[in-house]
């Protein structure tokens, strides 16, 4: 007989969870899918991509449908509200590919812009390839405001290509394979408390 406190229980590789317990994954979001549960308009959301994950759970925040990358779905309210809020400073970096002059604007994106009527400003912003039409750059922010990195660059004459959240905190995507889940360990869960 299993005791689920003692034995782990799997099916088809992955673990069964006990009905009540809080579980916390993190997915490598791919283009081409909405953040939500459901989508009236027929599109695919993230949910599609963690239907075997043997609970029910909610994303954690948002990355619009052309953006990729880390993305944590819980079926935890309190975690989720302290990681997604920006009250709580969860600092989000962003490694984003324009085209445009990218070397050139990375000192406009470090200054305090007016997107839709509200003063947005990056924490931090790094150039970290050029190429004669444009460049990769890292954008931290902690505030996470409708499309606003996408926003950000249009400000300062840049086209985003693509766009990919690289952290949220000291949590770091790695090497998780993009349309791929897993759970978060202990350790990561300490890390995203602390960051």
């Amino acid at each position: 007989m299993a005791v689920f406190e003692r034995d782990e229980i799997t099916v088809d590789g992955v673990p069964l969870i006990p009905r009540g317990s809080n579980i916390y994954i993190m997915l490598n979001k791919p283009r081409g899918f909405v953040t939500t549960r459901r989508d009236e308009r027929g599109r695919k959301t993230v949910m599609s991509l963690v239907e075997d994950a043997g609970v029910s759970v909610f994303p954690v925040g948002r990355l619009d449908i052309n953006s990729e990358g880390l993305l944590i779905l819980t079926n935890d309210g309190g975690f989720a509200y302290a990681i997604a809020h920006p009250s709580r400073g969860k600092l989000k970096t962003y490694e984003v590919h324009v085209r445009g002059e990218a070397a050139k604007a990375v000192n406009m994106l470090r200054d305090p812009l007016t997107i839709d009527s509200h003063i947005v400003q990056a924490s931090a912003v790094k150039l970290l390839d050029c190429f004669k039409d444009g460049g990769i750059l890292s954008v931290s922010i902690y505030e996470g405001r409708n499309r606003q990195i996408r926003k950000m660059c249009a400000c300062c004459g840049l086209g985003v290509i693509s766009l990919k959240r690289v952290s949220i905190g000291m949590l770091e995507l790695g090497s998780l394979k993009l349309g791929e889940w897993r759970y978060l360990t202990e350790e990561e869960l300490k890390l995203l408390n602390d960051s």
